[in-house]
């Protein structure tokens, strides 16, 4: 990480009414930067669409349930898939790899060790993620259902794996 950045966060994170929070240090500065990150990509994505008059009355169920499905299937692809570990290797550690199935620790400390934990945590990617897959929705509707459908099919098709391999080994 940029030492200027790190520096920032972490002067952030010892600000004095942060005093008391925890016994360990923790990475407060960086997750403040991090949750501003969010909040702001969020709230220009929605101006611009309010701008563009392209914010709906509602939305349709059927958009929700692919877009959760879709969001939990690239939450779990971006933080647990091996294929995608590239993109984590800078902010985790590897602790264990069977197959498919992976296991990484956040390393580092300041802004390297919150984009860790945030990297290796599927709920807390699946926010990004579905602000994402929303801010796509009333951006490029067609687009981002396309995407959303290749999402949800994959984690359902993932679901009926372990349906079998469940039922299968019950045989």
């Amino acid at each position: 990480m940029p030492d200027g950045l790190d520096s920032l966060t972490d002067r952030l994170g010892q600000a004095p009414h942060f005093a008391g929070y925890a016994d360990t240090k923790q990475p407060l500065g960086a997750y403040s930067v991090l949750a501003t990150a969010s909040v702001t990509a969020l709230a220009a994505g929605v101006t611009s669409a309010y701008r563009r008059g392209r914010l709906p009355e509602d939305i349709a169920g059927k958009d929700i349930v692919v877009m959760g499905m879709a969001t939990h299937k690239l939450a779990r692809l971006l933080t647990r898939d091996p294929v995608t570990s590239f993109a984590r290797a800078p902010f985790v550690r590897l602790e264990e790899k069977e197959g498919s199935s992976i296991r990484e620790r956040p390393r580092g400390t300041g802004l390297q060790r919150a984009m860790g934990e945030l990297l290796s945590c599927p709920q807390c990617t699946g926010q990004w993620v579905a602000s994402g897959l929303v801010i796509g929705l009333v951006h490029a509707p067609r687009v981002t259902r396309l995407l959303g459908a290749l999402y949800a099919s994959l984690a359902i098709g993932d679901m009926l794996q372990f349906v079998y391999v469940g039922l299968k080994s019950r045989a």
